[in-house]
């Protein structure tokens, strides 16, 4: 590549401060990497490109040289290869905790963060640019190091001395930052509370499972490792004005008022059970990164019972603080955030789960449907709060 043609090729920039792209992509242990659920520590992007490269060999060996910083815990390192020889030949290995490749080989990813042109399609690593970003636990640019010729080694080093120099995540500006949820007490009151519980013991609970996106499809599917609960569908329709009545005085003026967001619809309308017995949990998540849950604004978990341990709710990318409402108390908030539910290891955590939207949100819905495998049915209501 000459260097006009190098002035003429356009590239995406991202700087201190910019949010990143979200993106799925392979790794050797994930053929459906979610990026947005890798929030809560510091990561590390290594666009590398080949590790035969010299410059792309010199920088996965700076890694290796502080192999002990990259723990999953505090920090975390991807390197981005479009080279497929990395993979068959072995060149490079995932290694668990805190160290990842992403097999970019169609150059969607390096695109994206301007590793690469934004066109022509092909890839052609002489119009590879080679870079560090780090990013905070909001997966938000806090640095970017670039490679200059030969200089992979230093710039190596550069990136992990920085790293060294940061706080711990959880303060990654100086002092914790809390996050942007609402905590509501007395939302239910305790017979109603009661009452949901009991239509659970009564109906039982089935096993529930998550949405993913599969190509143009929004799936249902279950990973016991990633979630495990078991959920009632209310269907009384007795029962289903009783908590929108308390939904719409207690909970939809707090959203309006703290986030500016007017609700005038809610999704299911359902118990689930989180249970010592089951292991129950939900790793790390959000709740609206499908077509088929791109309508949902905010989550809502009103918490029926107390007599439990864990099963608290916590959003990593605000540190490792979690929530645990009192019986009839809601945790609200935003599904875009990433968020988790602890195991539970004692006794059984009931909770209302429904997610709110609005009119305009409910047209996404009816539009989005087509793509929800199913015909857009989920296992839940579709009634107006």
């Amino acid at each position: 590549m000459t260097a006009a043609q190098g002035n003429q090729l356009r590239y995406a920039d991202f700087q201190a401060g910019d949010p990143v792209p979200w993106f799925v992509q392979r790794t050797s242990g994930n053929p459906n990497y979610a990026f947005n659920s890798t929030g809560g520590r510091y990561v590390v992007l290594c666009f590398h490109g080949s590790a035969a490269h010299p410059e792309g060999h010199a920088a996965l060996r700076a890694i290796q040289a502080d192999r002990q910083l990259f723990d999953d815990e505090n920090v975390c390192f991807f390197g981005v290869s479009i080279d497929p020889e990395d993979e068959s030949l072995g060149r490079v290995r995932e290694a668990i905790p805190g160290i990842r490749f992403l097999w970019d080989f169609d150059g969607a990813v390096s695109r994206e963060f301007g590793a690469l042109p934004r066109d022509p399609a092909t890839i052609d690593p002489a119009t590879f640019r080679r870079f560090w970003l780090v990013l905070d636990p909001t997966l938000r640019v806090m640095a970017r190091f670039d490679v200059a010729n030969g200089a992979a080694a230093d710039v190596g080093s550069e990136v992990i001395a920085y790293l060294r120099s940061l706080p711990p995540p959880a303060r990654f500006v100086g002092f914790e930052i809390p996050a942007p949820i609402l905590v509501l007490p007395n939302v239910f009151e305790p017979a109603l509370c009661k009452a949901l519980i009991e239509i659970y013991e009564k109906h039982g609970g089935e096993e529930s499972g998550f949405m993913r996106q599969v190509g143009d499809k929004t799936v249902l599917v279950e990973d016991p490792r990633h979630k495990r609960r078991k959920d009632c569908i209310v269907t009384d329709p007795e029962m289903i004005k009783t908590i929108q009545v308390r939904i719409l005085r207690r909970v939809k003026p707090e959203i309006l008022k703290v986030y500016n967001f007017n609700v005038t619809r809610m999704e299911r309308y359902l118990v689930g059970c989180y249970a010592a017995e089951d292991n129950a949990h939900f790793r790390a998540h959000r709740d609206n990164t499908t077509r088929g849950t791109a309508h949902r604004r905010f989550a809502v978990s009103i918490n029926l019972n107390d007599d439990f341990e864990g099963g608290e709710v916590s959003f990593p990318e605000y540190g490792p603080r979690s929530y645990k409402a009192p019986p009839g108390g809601a945790v609200v908030f935003p599904c875009a955030l990433l968020h988790a539910v602890s195991m539970v290891t004692v006794g059984r955590r009931y909770a209302f789960l429904p997610f709110l939207y609005d009119e305009a949100a409910a047209r996404l819905r009816e539009e989005n449907a087509r793509f929800v495998e199913g015909g857009g049915e989920y296992r839940a209501s579709r009634a107006q709060a």
